[in-house]
């Protein structure tokens, strides 16, 4: 069990509701290895505990030694993520692990009403979680005083870069108070990272949890290459013999995504879908049913899928390949999370097997490659199911 004593009481409640025996090695890093005063620069790859970890690692600058916070007023952190799904994820952990302590929490992301949001400011918020774009629009408006802020957290940094977001981040850095503990979680450190840590951090500590060889070692990686015209019904294929309880298949566009919805949904797939035409609404309301069994496939695009979190996401499908190690990891990394098992495959047309295998050989992950599941394949594994169903042993 991990030695939790170091925490505030109410931090420890909440864990201990939450069913946490132990923490995971990034959580741990967090207590043992950063000063409570720090500026951090954290390597943590997707479904690590990244969340409750700077949650962790917030505790000494928000509470300041108290065991509750004061009344609500203008926000004392702020945690800045890429997407509107992955910032709503944020804000429901912040708020469950804060609870005992008396935090308000509230979210500013795009696709949901800003009056909405100015309104839950105006009545005093501790931790604002939100997106780049939509939190620099508050402040350029005077709805979001950072003027008490003590800390800013990044989340997927390299992520928010990658989107395009890094003049809108200099924006909110250099809007908040000078003296402030700057924390940053990024999967990758590459030079833009390096350079945006180096403006405005102080002396930031550097935490990795990244083991080069290990990363994504609970997942296995097959590809399958098919004749192009043959791709959507090798997926299929794919999809009945793994048989998963959740699944998900990433396309290149939202036009792939429309098309092999529809095509997955007319051969009996419970199936949802994530794109960026959807509404906020939408896409929350597809991520709940895939969340919740309703829904067992969910098709999308790199950009709408960016940051989820499914639990226990067994299979993840590129219909499309990724365009490089950065995409490869990030689609990959929604499965095998917290230390589970998962499968990665990837639908390879005969042209673009050079291609694939570079990708895959900059990543430095070894495939598994074989011919895609034939029909006799999946046969086999349905007999294979009925015999070992607990009713025939009974």
């Amino acid at each position: 069990m991990t030695d939790m004593t170091s925490l505030a009481p109410a931090l420890k409640a909440a864990l201990a509701k939450r069913g946490y025996e132990s923490l995971t090695p990034v959580q741990q890093s967090i207590l043992t290895d950063a000063p409570e005063d720090a500026d951090l620069l954290v390597s943590a790859q997707t479904g690590s505990g990244k969340t409750v970890a700077f949650g962790l690692a917030l505790a000494p600058t928000l509470l300041q030694g108290e065991d509750h916070l004061g009344r609500a007023g203008a926000p004392i952190a702020l945690a800045i993520a890429p997407t509107r799904e992955l910032a709503l994820q944020v804000k429901e952990e912040l708020t469950w692990l804060y609870q005992d302590a008396g935090a308000t929490t509230a979210s500013c992301v795009g696709g949901m009403d800003p009056r909405m949001e100015r309104r839950t400011l105006d009545r005093g918020v501790h931790i604002v979680v939100g997106t780049p774009g939509r939190l620099r629009d508050h402040i350029e408006r005077g709805a979001l005083d950072l003027s008490e802020i003590r800390a800013v957290v990044l989340d997927e940094a390299d992520e928010m870069l990658d989107m395009g977001f890094r003049e809108d981040l200099e924006f909110i850095l250099d809007a908040a108070p000078r003296e402030r503990r700057t924390l940053m979680f990024s999967a990758t450190v590459p030079k833009q990272i390096a350079e945006l840590a180096k403006r405005f951090q102080k002396d930031a500590v550097r935490l990795s949890t990244i083991n080069a060889r290990e990363q994504h070692g609970d997942i296995d990686y097959i590809a399958h290459p098919v004749a192009p015209n043959e791709r959507e019904n090798a997926l299929i294929n794919v999809l009945r013999l793994h048989d998963s309880d959740k699944a998900i298949v990433f396309c290149s566009t939202r036009e792939a995504v429309s098309r092999l919805t529809s095509r997955l949904a007319n051969r009996g797939f419970s199936i949802v879908s994530l794109s960026g035409e959807l509404s906020q609404e939408q896409r929350s309301s597809a991520l709940a049913a895939i969340k919740d069994g309703r829904a067992r496939v969910c098709v999308a695009t790199d950009v709408a899928a960016r940051g989820i979190d499914l639990p226990n996401l067994d299979l993840v499908i590129h219909a499309d390949l990724p365009t490089g190690k950065s995409a490869l990891l990030h689609r990959s990394g929604r499965t095998g999370r917290a230390g589970r098992k998962g499968t990665c495959v990837l639908m390879v047309p005969f042209p673009r097997r050079r291609q694939a295998e570079r990708v895959l050989q900059f990543a430095g992950i070894r495939a598994t490659w074989k011919g895609a599941p034939t029909a006799d394949d999946i046969r086999a594994k349905d007999k294979e199911r009925l015999l070992a169903d607990p009713a025939l042993s009974v």
